[in-house]
């Protein structure tokens, strides 16, 4: 510093008339840094705007991204904060990271978070934001949210479509045993190509009347390519919704005609799914009108829109737009939970033996497990809610949008302001979890936590007054089917793999399926059959 203060001294008087005495010189570069000081010092001192990590023109943070965010995003916040503001190309975010700080948005000022910001995907798969998932906050989202809680998934419609989830579980177990029972390499099975099946024919069936998967039917084929097409869509990134004068690149990249042409296809299947059922409807075929508990959630929509029973009018493209729904977020979430829990008990041999004896001794030598069975199965539940902290479906569920200035853990946050929830990172916080990277779940036997959006410290499905509907429809498919095929089958992975060996990593995507396939040996439990 000194030396700085001697060349600035040495290079004024070598350029004005009349050199400077040195403590004029001094006095005067001092008063100059403590005016900075003094100008800056709001910024930094009593700057009320969140951490966050230095960023690039233009881009902002994005470069700071990687294919899973949610784990970047921990490492950034390990760093800054569990309240952290990133910019995203032009969008400012905030990023929580802790239980404390998602329970101001999620309770606190939940009103105030409650809109979500408009994204092309939304814009061109989800009907102009139509559906209940990216539905600005508002009287048309109430209603229709108010539609699926009270009509599609009540406790008392989600319990009258127990059949189904039955039926479909005896047929995967069904498959399984006799792929088990072959000799050739067949016997190592798919797990997650078993488990989509399984949870698109619950959904299907219940969503829709009947299943498309087997592709039989021109129905069947569009189901099928429909079903991996929207599941690739949405592991990409549209830099437009980010640097919007880079809007036009959707274009040029081709997304935007991806876009449309996927929007088409959906559309063309659920009108023909729509359009099936009231042709039913007009000639009485459907064999199903007088029987509320077995109504699939089309009927009852249409039923809904024809008595105009709530006082809201619903109309095609709402019905459509809810099945869509129903469909995006219930089959990838579900399926991508079995997968993962299967997974953790096949690397934690101790705890498979130990769900293994709980569910076969409640169930003793009956052939079936039922729903009925699992109201005492503490361990199973303990095991999910587990698999639900590690590996929650939705890393980051979808972004929110602030709708006024706010105050979170003393910070303001302005209006328009996106909010990204890391619930993957919540739920391996150590100041809420003893050894959070252990899977153990004995740490729920005795714990009140619950994953209902109540309990910050877990909540793979969001919270507050946006919180996912479906919880209980997703919740009673993963139990029924996990709590049979660990209680007919011993599990054991392929060619001599080592527990400790076994492949956790994850796709990039919105839901964090697995990087590969998991494939086991199923081998029948003696007493079982």
């Amino acid at each position: 510093m000194l030396n700085l203060l001697q060349m600035l001294e040495l290079r004024l008087n070598q350029t004005l008339p009349i050199p400077l005495e040195p403590f004029f010189f001094k006095y005067l570069l001092l008063a100059a840094i403590f005016l900075i000081i003094l100008y800056k010092w709001p910024l930094y001192k009593n700057s009320s705007i969140p951490p966050s990590p230095r960023k690039l023109p233009i881009i902002g943070n994005l470069h700071q991204l990687s294919l899973l965010p949610h784990r970047s995003l921990q490492t950034l916040s390990q760093r800054h904060g569990p309240v952290m503001m990133l910019h995203l190309g032009s969008r400012p975010v905030l990023v929580i990271s802790s239980a404390e700080a998602a329970s101001q948005i999620f309770k606190t000022h939940d009103l105030i978070f409650s809109d979500k910001p408009k994204l092309i995907f939304s814009e061109k798969i989800l009907y102009n934001y139509n559906d209940i998932v990216s539905a600005p906050y508002g009287e048309y989202w109430r209603q229709l949210r108010s539609i699926c809680v009270l009509n599609l998934l009540s406790n008392t419609r989600i319990r009258s479509f127990r059949a189904v989830r039955q039926e479909e579980t005896k047929l995967m177990i069904s498959n399984i045993l006799q792929s088990s029972s072959s000799n050739s390499s067949s016997s190592v099975l798919n797990l997650s190509e078993m488990f989509m099946k399984l949870t698109n024919d619950v959904i299907c069936k219940v969503a829709m009347g009947r299943k498309y998967s087997d592709g039989r039917e021109d129905g069947g084929k569009m189901f099928t390519k429909l079903s991996g097409d929207l599941t690739e869509i949405f592991t990409r990134v549209n830099i437009g919704d980010y640097i919007p004068w880079l809007a036009w690149f959707t274009r040029i990249s081709g997304l935007d005609a991806q876009l449309d042409k996927l929007a088409k296809q959906a559309d063309e299947f659920l009108e023909m799914v729509v359009q099936e059922h009231m042709d039913k409807s007009k000639s009485g075929n459907d064999g199903m009108n007088n029987n509320e508990d077995h109504k699939d959630f089309v009927d009852v929509l249409l039923a809904v829109q024809k008595e105009n029973a709530l006082g809201f009018p619903i109309d095609r493209v709402g019905i459509k737009a809810i099945i869509l729904d129903m469909f995006v977020a219930g089959t990838d979430t579900t399926f991508t939970a079995l997968e993962w829990t299967m997974s953790e008990l096949l690397r934690n041999p101790r705890v498979m033996k130990k769900l293994q004896n709980e569910v076969r001794g409640i169930v003793g030598n009956r052939a079936d497990v039922t729903e009925d069975d699992l109201v005492g199965m503490h361990y199973l539940k303990a095991v999910i809610k587990e698999t639900f902290r590690l590996h929650p479906p939705l890393p980051l569920p979808g972004p929110r949008m602030s709708r006024q200035d706010v105050k979170i853990n003393g910070y303001n946050i302005k209006a328009n302001t996106q909010v990204l929830v890391n619930v993957w990172a919540i739920g391996r916080d150590p100041k809420s979890y003893t050894n959070p990277e252990v899977y153990e779940p004995e740490r729920f036997l005795n714990s009140g936590i619950d994953y209902k959006g109540n309990d910050f410290e877990l909540i793979p499905f969001g919270g507050g007054r946006r919180i996912c509907p479906g919880i209980q429809f997703a919740v009673a498919v993963k139990e029924i089917a996990l709590a049979n095929i660990v209680h007919k089958f011993d599990w054991a992975l392929p060619h001599g793999t080592k527990a400790e060996d076994l492949d956790m990593n994850e796709s990039a995507g919105l839901t964090a399926h697995r990087k590969y396939p998991l494939k086991a040996v199923a081998t029948p439990h003696l007493g079982c059959f």
